[in-house]
């Protein structure tokens, strides 16, 4: 099976004044498989968008290789099947979003007797079908970034390309949007995207890959993040002796909650006080605690 996306030993270095070099990429190896949703995250300046960009054939890495479908990514051949859409997308803003999305679909080879309805199909999906003729140059930044996903998804992709597709929309249309890709990826549609909204990452991936200052520290699922940070656990018991720290409930039953250090601790407190343990439910580690975990290192 051919990978959609493919990154061995990655390099992008950038020259300074004076000589030096600034490493933006170092190292880095990844694969994503056909189907599956990655998310990329990392801080500002951590190497995500110079990691799209190589990928989309608009710079060249200083070493290492990049592919798309198993060709190089200075191929354009290997852009056959992908769409992109870049933090700032820039449009023609003398153009409607239909005509925008008649461009690309000419592009992208799309051919059929009524291709406007499928267009506008696309247009509606984002709330955008009311202005379908209207000069994007008139759109608010939340607008445009729903043309350019409407645009995206319009020329049938087989790799999406994200870099902060939320960017510049209200809770709605975040809602709304990440609806739209969930479903895509459902019907078997890969995705790799970055994202600054973590929770979106954890609604939206099923691995995620975190970068800071050009490496990528960890990639992991949503059900490994209890090994990346510290979990804490939710303990109920049942006694008559009141404990410190605990919340009471009818019945004579106790809740506290307690970080894995302290684990083994309370339970001796629980028998010392002669409590009968009732449950020890751990609670998974969130992805921004794993984030943190990452960044906080150096």
């Amino acid at each position: 099976m051919t990978l959609p996306i493919q990154l061995i030993d990655l390099h992008k270095s950038y020259r300074k004044p004076f000589g030096k070099t600034f490493a933006a990429v170092k190292g880095i190896h990844l694969e994503v498989g056909e189907g599956e949703a990655f998310g990329y995250i990392g801080p500002n300046g951590a190497g995500k968008t110079t990691t799209i960009k190589i990928l989309t054939g608009n710079i060249r890495p200083t070493q290492g290789s990049a592919a798309i479908f198993g060709k190089p990514v200075g191929d354009p051949a290997c852009r056959k099947g992908m769409a992109y859409v870049p933090e700032n997308p820039y449009l023609y803003d003398y153009l409607t979003p239909l005509e925008t999305l008649r461009m690309g679909g000419r592009m992208h080879g799309l051919k059929g007797p009524n291709l406007d309805a499928h267009y506008m199909h696309w247009l509606e999906r984002f709330g955008i079908a009311q202005v379908a003729k209207k000069r994007i140059r008139q759109f608010s930044k939340g607008m445009t970034q729903r043309v350019a996903l409407a645009h995206a998804l319009a020329c049938k992709p087989k790799l999406l390309i994200l870099d902060e597709p939320l960017s510049g929309l209200d809770p709605v249309g975040r809602k709304e949007v990440s609806d739209i890709l969930m479903e895509y990826h459902q019907q078997g549609g890969t995705v790799f995207f970055s994202s600054h909204i973590l929770h979106d990452v954890e609604r939206l991936a099923d691995r995620f890959g975190i970068i800071h200052k050009g490496t990528l520290r960890a990639v992991n699922t949503p059900l490994e993040l209890g090994s990346i940070a510290p979990s804490s656990y939710l303990v109920v018991s049942e006694g008559g002796t009141p404990l410190e720290n605990a919340i009471s409930q009818p019945g004579q039953r106790w809740v506290q909650k307690v970080t894995h250090d302290h684990l083994w601790d309370a339970l001796d407190k629980l028998r010392q006080a002669g409590h009968r343990l009732v449950e020890a439910k751990p609670e998974g580690a969130s992805l921004e605690q794993a984030f943190l975990e990452y960044v906080s290192r150096d």
